[in-house]
């Protein structure tokens, strides 16, 4: 293996690397620790995303956050904000940058990870950097080469096959008379559609929930991340670049009438998406593209569960299906925190960012701020005012957002009408993911209406 160093030591084995892995990533914990106990003894509260209360009741954490301590520097060497005010004026701020490589690493001095003196996938992995997670001018060629098929007309097209999958997954749970509601519903739904557009074959679909994720899971910040996780992730990518690679091969000799064969014909035309964009722009819209909305459609659902009477406020009422979906993004917040670099100093919230400098953006915080939303721990499916930060804002605001919205609406509408909806029916896990937090699996017992 090549010559590995871990914050200043030498790795030559194998073994070598995982034990000097695993020493760092305890290291980091403890330092997050030691400073969260340091400042609770001072009368302080900072934000430790290690913490298990945090990772079990994120919101209980927030309202503490907020009320002593809205805006502070992580010991660990970011900047964390938790008020609506300052995350939406971090995300529509041109001096914020998505681009992890304009951070200063310097400032994450107890955060410094491993990597190869000389790493032959450095190249490789850059390439794939999906447009997500870059600025102008890449991430404006590359976003406005997808977001035509993502259009709210376009979409409001899927509707009578979204609705046909919804029936069709129902119908099947029902029969059973018991189901998981991620495995059986909220997970087969957005993935379908993605997969139809993209124009995956059928039979491919199965083999890609491993790969999806590991990758969501990736999604979480690297000092967040155990080191399988970011080997799972570094073995997601590998593979999804072997099928995607293979699978544009095949759609360049035989086009078909897809998002795929749409963007192999645009990189023919103009030369503006190189190999590895075109496969990185699949890796995300597959992902990013179901990720989200499996925990919105799963978290929505038991939100709606625990609040019987919010449930039937919906199930008896079809026009509340709209506001109902935003209420239910702000209120489970399937996408948990952002982050942003400052490319120029820059002040928010009373307080000066300065060039390199890392925002944590606490968007689950910010999305129960009652300084913008009245009564904000409440579900209130007929809210008028909900400027949520669900799917972020400005120049990277989610490109899959009416999809998902779509999506939401036919899956929570189909459900509540057509099926008595009991449960949970059996315990509930939360997954590992702290970016994207879902749940593991939703038990629940149907019955036909």
């Amino acid at each position: 293996m090549p010559v590995v160093t871990v914050d200043g030591r030498t790795a030559e084995e194998p073994g070598d690397l995982a034990a000097l892995v695993a020493a760092r990533d305890a290291e980091v914990k403890r330092t997050a620790r030691a400073a969260r106990d340091r400042a609770a003894a001072d009368g302080s509260l900072v934000w430790d995303p290690f913490d298990p209360a945090w990772r079990h009741d994120p919101h209980g954490v927030y309202a503490e956050l907020r009320r002593r301590n809205p805006v502070h520097r992580s010991p660990l060497g970011f900047w964390v904000f938790t008020r609506h005010a300052d995350c939406l004026a971090v995300l529509r701020n041109r001096r914020s940058s998505s681009d992890a490589r304009n951070v200063d690493p310097e400032r994450f001095a107890a955060l410094r990870s491993f990597r190869p003196d000389e790493d032959p996938m450095a190249e490789v992995i850059q390439e794939l950097e999906p447009f997500l997670f870059r600025d102008p001018p890449d991430h404006t060629r590359l976003r406005g080469l997808v977001q035509k098929a993502f259009t709210p007309k376009v979409v409001e097209g899927l509707r009578p096959r979204i609705t046909e999958l919804c029936g069709e997954l129902l119908d099947a749970m029902i029969e059973r008379g018991t189901a998981d509601l991620v495995a059986d519903y909220a997970y087969p739904l957005p993935v379908q559609v993605i997969v139809e557009m993209l124009g995956v074959p059928a039979e491919d679909h199965a083999q890609f929930r491993t790969w999806s994720e590991a990758l969501a899971r990736g999604l979480d910040p690297d000092f967040l991340l155990p080191t399988e996780a970011v080997q799972e992730r570094l073995a997601g990518i590998l593979n999804f670049v072997q099928y995607f690679a293979a699978l544009v091969a095949e759609r360049r000799s035989r086009p078909g009438d897809d998002l795929l064969s749409r963007l192999i014909a645009a990189e023919d035309e103009g030369s503006v998406l190189s190999q590895g964009e075109l496969i990185s722009t699949c890796i995300l819209l597959l992902v990013a593209g179901h990720e989200t909305t499996v925990n919105l459609i799963s978290g929505a659902t038991l939100a709606l569960l625990e609040h019987r009477h919010q449930l039937e406020r919906l199930r008896d009422d079809p026009s509340l299906d709209r506001p109902a979906v935003e209420e239910l993004m702000r209120y489970v917040s399937p996408v948990q925190l952002t982050g942003r670099a400052a490319l120029e100093p820059m002040t928010v919230g009373g307080t000066r960012l300065d060039a390199g400098d890392f925002a944590m953006l606490l968007v689950g915080s910010a999305n129960r701020d009652p300084a913008v939303f009245d009564r904000p721990d409440d579900l209130v499916l007929s809210r008028a005012e909900n400027p949520h930060l669900g799917f972020g804002f400005g120049l990277h605001h989610c490109l899959g957002a009416a999809l998902a919205r779509v999506e939401a609406q036919i899956a929570l509408g189909t459900l509540l009408r057509r099926a008595d909806v009991d449960g949970p029916a059996g315990p509930l896990v939360q997954k590992d993911n702290i970016v994207l937090r879902g749940l593991e699996s939703l038990p629940v017992e149907l019955s036909r209406r």
